[in-house]
Parts: structure tokens; sequence; C-alpha cells
């Protein structure tokens, strides 16, 4: 596999164990070309047929199984993720995946057959799923194994080349799959690249057959705008305030800890957490009560203690988080320290018009707000911009249809939260300015997959109506044939 480095020089090393060390004036650009001819040029001469991809997918595994613990170690220098959530969030999710598509990946590859239309009998119509080419996977860092390797189990399930460019901002997790992937991928049709922001900037002016990115939506849109130059297609997981909406009849208690767990967990740093929530009056003191008592069964009376709560990517972000608390009415947390980019879990009596209701939260910050009918709160989640997901706590099966016809998002998970994010057989994805395009499962292998559409015709009949000239019995048969 192919490495580049970006730093004060850019190395590049294979699989032999040979390396080759470039001086930086040279310019990332000169590099990555010569990374991208050489996995463009592996796509003419290298087979990936099922069993170089089943053999890709069980050297992942092993990386991951092998390393677990390594993998944990820098995650939690990144993040100070505990072990459990990087198990069960980040390499978990991609064993999921990765038995998942060894199971049925057989039936993804084989022909389909389709209805053929009278007018082209005889005849046979089936669809193929061909690889894309070469794809590019941008990942991010608040979940930097699951969020760059999940969607490359669906590349290699395809038949991709790949160049991943993890997150610089989880530093170690970056520099330990740097040394990782080497040892264990092809290093003919994938590499790995880490750069930074003006680094991806360059290497977003090379066409791939497919951009994947997984950030920001305002980095998505400079993503998009690059891939359209050379009209790449791009699948674009961003985010967005994705609402809590908590009705009078829910279980309480049990809504409660799961919004407090789904919340919190990553120091509140998850696309699909829930951004904020909107609760009928008359429960919404125990709702608060609740998710209080969780909070302290959770990480207990010092959250900063714990082993188990996570810190701020970086001083950037805790910066922004710590200026949406000013002026607010804090219910519950509110601690901070800034040496340790720790934000203690924390409510606030949300106001809708208030700035931190304006923007993606993306930290440890839950806005609670008092709304009394559905139909109002169906109201006002549909007056911000489509969310990633949507979360609904209520017994009553008429309002569950009411908010699922009512609104829309991603995804929905009723009366829980976040679990319908790592189900191999739901897809997973945004909508309007949530992103575009989906994963996981199945739904993966169709995204970094062209559905080639293909009609075989025999020769010893030509029915002869479609040539001219045309006449109105030719016009008739049409019809029917039609």
């Amino acid at each position: 596999m192919l490495v580049i480095n970006y730093k004060s020089q850019i190395s590049v090393l294979l699989t032999s164990g040979k390396s080759s060390s470039y001086r930086s004036s040279m310019g990332f650009d000169q590099h990555i070309e010569q990374v991208y001819a050489h996995l463009k040029g592996n796509l003419k001469c290298r087979p990936r047929d099922k069993e170089w991809r089943v053999a890709q997918l069980k050297a992942l595994r092993r990386l991951l199984q092998e390393n677990d613990e390594a993998l944990c170690a820098a995650m939690w220098k990144d993040l100070r993720k505990s072990r459990f959530e990087c198990v069960a969030t980040e390499q978990g999710i991609v064993l999921s995946e990765i038995e998942h598509a060894l199971r049925n990946l057989n039936s993804w590859m084989k022909p389909q057959s389709v209805r053929t239309p009278l007018y082209n009998q005889p005849g046979i119509c089936e669809i193929r799923h061909e690889p894309l080419g070469l794809v590019l996977i941008i990942g991010a860092w608040n979940y930097p194994i699951n969020l760059l390797l999940a969607p490359m189990v669906g590349a290699i399930a395809a038949g991709n080349a790949i160049l991943l460019k993890p997150s610089e901002l989880s530093q170690h997790t970056t520099q330990l799959l740097v040394q990782l992937l080497p040892q264990y991928m092809d290093s003919d049709l994938i590499a790995i690249i880490e750069a930074g922001p003006a680094e991806t900037s360059i290497l977003l002016n090379f066409s791939f057959d497919l951009v994947f990115f997984t950030g920001s939506g305002a980095i998505g849109k400079i993503v998009m705008s690059k891939s359209a130059q050379n009209l790449t297609p791009v699948v674009l997981e961003l985010g967005g305030k994705s609402p809590a909406l908590v009705l009078a009849d829910a279980d309480i208690e049990v809504a409660a800890r799961r919004i407090a767990w789904g919340k919190f967990m990553n120091a509140g740093q998850t696309c699909v957490a829930p951004d904020y929530i909107l609760v009928q009056p008359s429960v919404k003191q125990q709702l608060v009560s609740e998710i209080k008592k969780c909070l302290h069964q959770f990480y207990g009376a010092a959250p900063q203690r714990s082993l188990d709560y996570c810190r701020i990517i970086n001083q950037k972000n805790y910066d922004r988080l710590i200026s949406f608390l000013v002026g607010e009415k804090i219910l519950a947390g509110g601690g901070a320290d800034a040496d340790d980019l720790y934000i203690e879990p924390t409510l606030i009596e949300g106001q809708w018009n208030s700035l931190v209701m304006q923007e993606e939260i993306f930290g440890p910050i839950l806005p609670i707000i008092e709304v009394g009918e559905i139909e109002k709160m169906i109201s006002l989640v549909n007056g911000k911009p489509k969310p990633l997901s949507l979360y609904l706590f209520t017994r009553d099966r008429s309002h569950q249809e009411l908010v699922l016809q009512g609104t829309s998002s991603g995804g929905v998970s009723v009366n829980d939260v976040v679990m319908h994010m790592p189900v191999p057989g739901l897809p997973f994805g945004g909508v309007g300015a949530s992103g575009m395009g989906h994963y996981h499962g199945e739904f993966s292998f169709k995204t970094f997959s062209h559905a080639k559409g293909i009609l075989r015709k025999s020769t010893w009949m030509d029915i002869p109506i479609r040539y001219a000239p045309y006449s109105i019995r030719n016009i008739k048969i049409l019809r029917w044939l039609f």
C-alpha cells in the first residue's frame, strides 16, 4: 500500500519495506499525482474479482482484530474515548459491516434478471453491478475508525481501487492507520494519505470516480464544488440539528436514559446525536430530572474524573461550544476546564431563536424546549433544514405515523436514539442539508458500484415495425407492444 505523510517531508512506503523520501518543496500535488497514477494504472491490469474482494475484507478484519488495543489507545489519546465506546462504536461497527459483506457478497455480485418487454423479444435483460473505478474516501475525526473504514468495506466489496484520507485532527489514530494499513491491504489498489485542509484541496483537483466525504456541511460544500469541476459524483455524510421529540405518553425513564446515552457519548461529538429536545410541558420536569439522574449514574458526581467520558477534540471546538452557553439558563452541568478540553454534560433551558439553536451543536450541550402540541413540534422541525436523524418517543402509533409522514430526515429511531445507524440492512445517509447518498450493507455496495443495464438480443427474429417506412398499422402494433 502507498502512504503519503505530508509534514516536513513526504514518504512513500511500499509493503516491500522500501521507502523513498521527497523534499516538501517538490509539492504535494506532484506526489499525489504519483500515487494517483499508480492506482489508476493498476485498475487496468489487476483483477478485482470476488476472490480479491474477499481477501481484502478478511485482511481488514485481521487489522482490526489484531490491533484492537493499539487502536483503542490511539483514540484515547485523541478523544479520551473509552475502550467500550471504541469497541461498540468504532471497530465493532466496521467488523459488523465486514461480516455482513462476506455473507452477502455472492448475492450482491450476481447479475439480476429483469422482465424483458415484448418489444425486445426474443431477448434477456439483466443488471450487473460493476466497480466505479478509483474512489476517494475522506474520513472524520469524531469516529476516526468507523467513518473511514465502514465506507471502505463497501468500496472493497464493490471492487474499487481506494484512496483513503483520514482526518488530520485525530492525529494519533490517523498516524496509526498510516502505519498499519500498508501491512495488511493490497498495495497496488489501496492507498492512504495523511494530509491537512490545504493538501486535501489539492487532492480534490484530481478526477476520481466517486468522492465519499464525512464531515461538516461547510466543508461538504467545498468538496462538492471542487468535485463538480471533474464531474465527479459525491456522497456527503453531513449532520445537522437532529431533534428528539418527547410526548407525554412516552416512557420518560427509558427516554431519558436513551437520550442521555446517545447525546453524551463521545462528549456529544456524534453526527446523529440528539441535538435538542422538544418535550410536552406535562412531562418536562420529569424528563429533566431523569436525565440528571442518568448522567450521575453514567459518569458520577464528577464526570471529569470518569474514564467513560470523552474530551473535546481541540481548542477551537471547545471555544465554539463555550460560546453557546453565554446567557443561557443552565439546568444541569455547565462546568468546563479549558486545559483539559473538558465540558461537563450540560442541560439548558432552550430558546428557539437562541444562538445555540442556529447551528449543529456537536458537543455535550442539550437544549430542552417546551412545546405543547405535536403539530407544533412538526412545524418547528420542518422550519429548519432537514436533519440527519429524528427521534420520537411515544407509545401512540398514530402519533408515530403523524411524525413519520409529516417530517423528512435521513433516518428515524422511534423510542430510541442512534441505534438505527449501525443496522447493516438499513440505509444510512442524509437528505437535503444533512447530506446526499447513503451506505451500510448492500447500500454501500450499490453506492460504490455502477448498475449497468444489459440487453441480450437474439437474431433469429427481427420484428420489422421499427424500421421505416412507417404506417398506421406500425403505430397500432407499437402501442400494443408498449
